[in-house]
Parts: C-alpha cells; structure tokens; sequence
C-alpha cells in the first residue's frame, strides 16, 4: 500500500509540473483585465541597493533577482510595472507610506508594515545566518551574546524584530548590507544577521575572508514577498495567483543568473527521541558537530569560489596572486628557474564592438579551455583580467617558456573560435632575478607584452636581460 502511496504522490506531482505552464498561460477573467486596464502600468517601489536580489542600476532600470521574478509575473500575467526611483531602502519606505507606490517588491511581512501593506505569498525564501569573524566560535544561541554589537541596515525587517526578542545586544544601523559586513570585518561590531545569498555573494566579491558563517537563528528566515497597499486586495489576489505557477525550477533559474555559487540547506535534527539527559546532550553534541562541519564545507567553498574565475573556470587574479608568491621564494631560495608568460587577445575590443558581449565571453571561455590543453600539468593558468591570461612555468627558463609560448600562439592561430574569424594572441616572458617580488616579476612580464603588441602583435616577446 505504501508503494502505491508513494506512486499516486508522484503522479500528482508530475501532472503539476505539466499544468504549471498551462496554469500560467490561462488568460486573465474580465474582471481582472478592466481591473489592470484601469490602473496598468503598476508603481512600484524597491531596495534601490540590496545586490544581488535588487537594485536600480545607472540606467534607472531594476534588476536582480527580485526584478527577474516580477518579469516572470508580468508575463505570465500580463502586468506592466513602472518604477518609482528612490536613493535609500528609508525613501521607498516612505514613497510606499504615501501611496506613491502600489507595490513593494520583496520585503519581510512586519507589524510595522501591516500597517499599510498586505503581503503575497513568498516569492523565495532565504535563510538568514549570522555572520562573525574567522576567529569568533560557533554561536548556538543568540541570547547567550549579552552586551555584543549586531550591525543591521536600517529599516529592515530584522532589524525590528531582533530589537524585541534580543533586548540584550546592542544594535548599530548600517546604510547597506556591505557596511553591516565591514563592520564585522573590522571589528567596530561583533557579528551580523544576513541572508545566505547576499552574505555569500558580498564576503566573495569584496573579499572579506575573515568573516564566517557562525550559526543560524530558528525562525528567522526571510520569505521575501511583494507588499501591496491595503485597499489593494484584487491586486493581491492577482499577484497570488502568478505567484502559483512559480516553479522551484524556476526560481533556482534566477538565483543561479545572479550568484555563482550553491546554497547549501540547513542540517535538520529531531530531539523528540531524546528521553534521557544523557540521550538529550548527546544529541545536542551531534547537532553541534554537524552544523560546524557544514559551515566549514561552506566557507571552504567560499574561499575556493573566491580565488576562481567564474566565467573560464581557471584561478583568477586573488588566486594566483597567492599562489606565485610561493612560488617565487621558492624558486629564489633553492636557485630554481620560474618563468612566468602573460599574453592577451589581440583586437579584442573588434571582437565585442562586431560580434557582441556575450560572443566574447563565449571567445574568453573557449581560450580558458584551450590554454591548459597546451601548456604542461605541472603549469598553473589564471585569468587575469578582461582578455589577459597569466601561465606560471615551473622549472622553466626564459628560453623554454618562449618556446612554450610560440606553441601556444600557434595553436590558437589554427583553432576555431566561436565567432569564426582568425584569432592571434601576444605574448610576454619574464623570469624570476634575484630580489624579485610577485609585482616586480609580473612588471616585466607586462612590459615585455607592451613590446610584442607594439612591433605589430602575434608575437612572443621576452624581457630585457638584467
């Protein structure tokens, strides 16, 4: 019986993934298309600084992860929204509170807010985690924290919550969830409570590697929804029945647009089957073991993301810079010959201005492939910025990396790149001299790629003996 059970459940969730399309293709009731022909286009009102789930970009335009949903509603719905521009997460709250803006897009249900605002259901759901230094242990309960600092944006949901159930930490506003971050960075406050997506996304790409994940609070989950103004109930109404046909497929399709890296979910553990003490503080133990091992996983995840170039998979420019200065004391120390050849696209900028962006991007990734398939294993190859490449040639002179070089350059002569035109690459070689750093090496190497590009590109240049 419980095999037919388990059948009969995945029928029916197959025959919803199936109708899920149709549901949204449905056309709107009459009533519904006099409502929006009555008040289309929709104001709405955002976080006009809150990356990666929204901002409003130079352009004025919104975008993120939250404009990506709403897209997704307006087309399946037929709704045009027009954008009310705000500076601060303060000044659309108060452009919302005067009825200016019909909408607010993603934001926390809160007494405060209900004041004004009815809510949708959740268009994602994110868990918050509290993030501390490196060196800070593994926090386990929030109200032990007494007399800690918690930095948190102002204005948020959190914020007004944690103020009630944690009267004994001492709370700092931030203008934005970067300043929260750097606070804890530097020490002006001890630990914050963040969203995983934008903690992960911000501790990568502003390089704060001495911040951590330190533990979750039960409860405090954001269920990011759209606030519509009270007197809005059909509207509401609408928005709910676009929301139903939001697929779990298609919201990870949109946060994987945004942030490069995976979530990971929270370790859930039942104490029911505790009925001794001892059985209680056992489990308690192996709670604790567990979550210290995820968030381990995960911030090496986040170091190993952060030395990574996300669109060639090589070692970026934060990678190899720590990686080379090894490896050029080594070399100095033991009298070991370490070349190092940096090389870029030539007329790279024709190459975007003829063909587009994304067609570069697609020219970068096929070189990112094609490099370590030419140089050595033992080679190390980095991305180091827009269409230039670093190789690090252990046990190399400035001789055979020449060589190396003038392999490499005749094999992307001879390759098909996806734009389908003849692509030629300049090269530089430096080798490590006594005394030398990591900057004053890659200065040479730089310098001897400025003379290939100046006498006429396609070429390999070395540096000038010492």
């Amino acid at each position: 019986m419980s095999f037919l059970r388990l059948c009969l459940r995945w029928w029916i969730a197959g025959l919803w993934c199936l109708a899920a399309p149709l549901l949204a293709a449905q056309p709107l009731n009459e009533s519904e298309r006099a409502y929006l022909g009555a008040h289309s286009p929709l104001s709405l009102c955002v976080d006009p600084d809150w990356w990666p789930f929204e901002v409003i970009d130079a352009s004025g335009q919104h975008v993120g992860i939250s404009a990506d949903l709403l897209a997704l509603l307006g087309e399946r719905l037929g709704l045009q929204f027009q954008l009310r521009v705000t500076r601060t997460w303060e000044e659309s709250l108060a452009a919302s509170r005067a009825g200016e803006c019909r909408l607010m897009s993603f934001l926390n249900r809160t007494p405060e807010r209900e004041r004004w605002l009815i809510f949708t259901e959740p268009l994602l759901s994110d868990p918050n985690v509290l993030i501390t230094r490196e060196e800070h242990p593994f926090i386990a309960d929030l109200a032990a924290l007494s007399g800690k600092t918690m930095a948190l944006p102002r204005g948020t949901a959190m914020m007004e919550r944690l103020r009630k159930d944690y009267p004994q930490l001492r709370f700092v506003g931030t203008d934005s969830e970067a300043e929260a971050l750097q606070m804890v960075s530097e020490r002006r406050a001890d630990v914050t409570l963040r969203s995983l997506i934008v903690a992960a996304h911000t501790i990568k790409h502003k390089g704060w590697f001495n911040l951590k994940i330190a533990g979750q609070v039960p409860g405090y989950d954001n269920h990011l929804r759209v606030g519509v103004l009270k007197s809005e109930t059909v509207l509401r109404d609408l928005l709910d029945k676009g929301i139903a046909t939001l697929t779990a497929q298609d919201r990870s399709r949109v946060v994987d647009r945004h942030v490069s890296i995976k979530v990971v979910t929270q370790v859930d553990t039942d104490y029911t089957v505790a009925l001794w003490l001892l059985a209680l503080l056992a489990a308690v133990a192996l709670t604790s073991l567990l979550w210290m091992r995820r968030l381990h996983q995960f911030n090496a995840r986040l170091r190993t993301l952060s030395q990574t170039d996300a669109l060639t998979g090589l070692l970026n420019r934060h990678g190899l810079e720590s990686a080379l200065a090894l490896d050029v004391e080594r070399a100095q120390r033991f009298a070991r010959p370490l070349s190092v050849l940096m090389f870029d696209i030539d007329h790279f900028k024709h190459i975007n201005d003829s063909h587009g962006h994304l067609m570069g991007d697609r020219v970068l990734a096929e070189l990112g492939r094609l490099i370590p398939a030419v140089v050595r294993q033992v080679d190390t190859v980095c991305r180091w910025g827009g269409e230039e490449f670093v190789v690090i040639c252990h046990e190399t002179t400035t001789e055979q990396a020449v060589q190396q070089a003038e392999r490499l350059l005749q094999r992307v002569r001879g390759h098909v790149f996806p734009h389908q035109q003849a692509l030629t690459i300049s090269a530089g070689v430096a080798t490590v001299r006594a005394g030398d750093s990591v900057e004053s090496l890659l200065a040479r190497a730089d310098q001897a790629l400025y003379q290939a590009k100046n006498s006429g590109r396609d070429q390999v240049c070395a540096e000038t003996p010492a």
